[in-house]
């Protein structure tokens, strides 16, 4: 396909776009959403009967799909900016497929626990590692929906103007998803029941 229009970066002058404004509320909400996740998991982990998981290596799979995802979603953001509009079209592209292999690398992340009867009852460590990948799953799904929403804009080619705003709030929220991932994955790989103990300065077995 033969895209003829130029990506026009809005004049940014003055107020924030509301779509942008509203975005920094969604961040800082789901922030909070996750923050309250990752203490609640520290608390509970110095629980007599919490038993630690192997995580699946397929998380490392996973990560690394979503950093070359957020990579090509600035790339896109760029592009866009400078009105590169068939590079705008490439690194959107990759992006947003890079977060569907994302999901899909975690889904198998999901039937690797389950192959080792690891289930979401009966050991919170991996409730816990359920509930909290799956949140996160289901942010990636509502960015991927933005996603389409955008492309389905880039293909009707009648808002170039409102392109590149919509292109980099993409970019944003691709960001966020790495750095909220990246926080968890630090959780779950780096902190230890023993690391909370001595954190708050609680014996062990109390």
């Amino acid at each position: 396909m033969n895209h003829t229009h130029a990506i026009q970066a809005p004049a940014l002058r003055g107020m924030p776009p509301a779509a942008e404004v509203g975005l920094w509320v969604f961040i800082g909400m789901a922030s909070s959403l996750f923050l309250l996740f990752i203490a609640a998991y520290l608390m509970r982990m110095d629980g007599g009967d919490w038993t630690a998981i192997v995580l699946p290596w397929q998380l490392w799979l996973s990560t690394a799909s979503l950093v070359a995802g957020s990579v090509a979603m600035q790339g896109a953001a760029v592009a866009a900016r400078r009105g590169r509009t068939a590079a705008t079209w490439r690194a959107l592209l990759a992006g947003g497929l890079l977060a569907l292999v994302f999901v899909a690398v975690q889904l198998w992340g999901w039937g690797e626990l389950q192959s080792r009867m690891v289930s979401a009852t009966g050991n919170p460590a991996a409730s816990f590692f359920y509930l909290l990948t799956a949140v996160h799953g289901l942010h990636v799904l509502g960015g991927l929906a933005a996603w389409g929403y955008t492309q389905r804009h880039l293909h009707a080619r009648a808002d170039p103007s409102g392109d590149a705003l919509r292109i980099a709030l993409c970019a944003r929220y691709w960001h966020f998803l790495l750095a909220v991932w990246l926080l968890v994955l630090a959780t779950l790989t780096g902190i230890t029941p023993e690391v909370v103990r001595y954190i708050c300065g609680s014996p062990a077995g109390v």
